[in-house]
């Protein structure tokens, strides 16, 4: 799976703010000691969760950032999303059109590496950051399909 640690950060970093958030701002640098993000990663990520409307900062004394939806309304694809993360299986390039071998051709795999694709972002579709803090991602929410590759 191409998913770098950019995407796992970001929802590492939301994770615990979501957990840390009653209302009052939450500095980065509470976020990256507690999940152990380099603060300089971090805060390009966060740049990117602002950009997309994820999250809120506030400045001044006290500042930070707050999630700008309740956890519940916060979907773990948006935030690997929004971190500009791309979860994809193929090695094709974005253009539809393009394919993975010379010249433009899909390979005989394609459509498998495609349609695990569409599991994983179903299933991440499926998850909001309260889940993840509750601890509420019971088996009969993954696809029976992906159940044996999330276990290994």
């Amino acid at each position: 799976m191409i998913l770098s640690t950019k995407g796992r950060y970001a929802v590492m970093a939301m994770v615990e703010l979501a957990m840390a958030d009653q209302g009052k701002p939450i500095t980065l640098a509470y976020l990256a000691e507690k999940q152990e993000i380099p603060l300089a990663y971090l805060e390009q990520i966060f740049a990117k969760l602002k950009k997309s409307g994820l999250v809120e900062s506030v400045r001044g004394p006290g500042g930070g950032y707050r999630l700008s939806q309740t956890p519940e309304q916060t979907l773990i694809l948006d935030v690997i999303v929004a971190a500009e993360e791309s979860i994809k299986m193929t090695r094709c390039g974005g253009d539809s059109h393009a394919g993975c071998m010379l010249p433009k051709t899909r390979c005989l795999t394609h459509d498998l590496w495609q349609g695990l694709t569409r599991h994983i972002e179903d299933y991440l579709q499926s998850v909001s950051l309260a889940d993840v803090c509750n601890r509420d991602l019971r088996p009969h929410r993954v696809p029976s399909e992906l159940q044996s590759f999330l276990q290994a």
